[in-house]
């Protein structure tokens, strides 16, 4: 039966899986790495931090294979009959000088203890891989993903459940469901740094206070945050030139183009949804309001009247453009992924979407 579980199933099951001879996280995830070994360590040896465990870091000293054999093979004396643990950390190379070996083990482990291995690089096409998914334990740490056609993408909605999961259980702090995506969208899915903010936002908060999407704005984003919805209201406006000045501002402070993807989008994402909320109930032939649309979206009047002037940037920008936002945001990071990574073509991606959103000359608007 296959044994390979993503790290967020496996960091949630209640019964989580028995740890075999031979356990592998892989991915680039590393808090969540040393998440999933914690709990493996408690799996295998208990709770007691006094058990000894054999650690082994291959990029600062390569362990020989008869050492790592003879940890696994020896019976521990002070772990009350439970197998001994051997780690071995950043163990790519290891796996690439001793693949056979490990293949060899696999197939024959011994039962007297777990080796434990963690590696960036795994690859599913490998006979160790198929090996260890059917004899061992496995377990994903990257970022979860969701297929979309014949692609992966990060799944947002997964990392927002966890976000929100993980904040109440481990910082006590309940975030409202748009809170937790701008956090997402500020900081990426780096999930050490997530929880960073959390702790973060966990001091700030009061007592059975939710947080909500402008405090995370406020604490977490800061400055830079600010600047860039101040830029995004400028482009929603129409005001092309003072929105080119916040981005020159931005990018000039180290503001890597790609960084402000995450808050622009999520911006920008509201005047999408609201027009989206606003054609629905149009087709149901029910009548609605545009701040009774931007509001089902996730736009607040606070501070106090920022709900008419957001109505007003909606309507310069009209359902025509607005309808295309969706589509101009996934061609902006599919650009910056590929054909526009380097900066400066990075930086012209960004004003070709502010430019999109300018007001037409009035003389133009005239004739059109």
């Amino acid at each position: 039966m296959p044994s390979t579980i993503a790290v967020l199933d496996f960091l949630a099951t209640a019964e989580k899986p028995r740890p075999k001879a031979v356990c592998i996280l892989f991915g680039d995830e590393p808090f969540l790495k040393r998440l999933a070994m914690n709990e493996l360590r408690k799996l295998v040896v208990g709770d007691d931090r006094e058990v000894p465990v054999t650690t082994h870091d291959c990029e600062e000293a390569m362990p020989q294979w008869r050492d790592v054999a003879d940890e696994v093979a020896t019976v521990s004396l002070f772990a009350g009959g439970a197998p001994r643990l051997a780690v071995l950390e950043r163990a790519d190379g290891f796996v690439t000088a001793n693949r056979q070996r490990l293949e060899e083990y696999v197939a024959k482990p011994k039962s007297s203890g777990v080796l434990l291995m963690e590696v960036d690089e795994w690859p599913a096409n490998t006979r160790l891989y198929k090996a260890v998914d059917q004899s061992g334990l496995q377990i994903n740490c990257r970022p979860p993903e969701k297929q979309q056609g014949k692609t992966k993408s990060l799944d947002e909605a997964a990392v927002v459940k966890w976000i929100a999961g993980w904040g109440k259980s481990q910082h006590q702090v309940s975030l409202e469901k748009d809170a937790a995506q701008l956090l997402l969208d500020l900081t990426g899915p780096s999930f050490g740094v997530l929880d960073q903010d959390l702790a973060k936002l966990a001091l700030f908060a009061k007592s059975g206070q939710k947080v909500t999407a402008d405090m995370v704005q406020q604490i977490v984003g800061g400055w830079r945050t600010k600047t860039t919805w101040d830029l995004v209201d400028a482009a929603a406006a129409g005001d092309a030139g003072e929105a080119l000045v916040q981005l020159d501002r931005l990018l000039q402070s180290g503001e890597h183009p790609l960084a402000l993807v995450g808050s622009i989008s999520w911006s920008l994402r509201r005047y999408a949804a609201a027009t989206r909320i606003f054609q629905q109930a149009e087709r149901r032939g029910e009548r609605m309001g545009l701040k009774d649309a931007l509001m089902q979206a996730g736009v607040r009047d606070w501070p106090f009247g920022a709900l008419t002037k957001t109505e007003d940037r909606l309507k310069q920008l009209g359902r025509h453009r607005a309808g295309k936002i969706y589509r101009w945001l996934l061609e902006l990071d599919l650009s910056l992924k590929g054909t526009h990574s380097a900066d400066d073509r990075a930086r012209w991606a960004l004003e070709q979407l502010i430019l999109k959103m300018a007001k037409a000359p009035a003389r133009a608007a005239a004739l059109a």
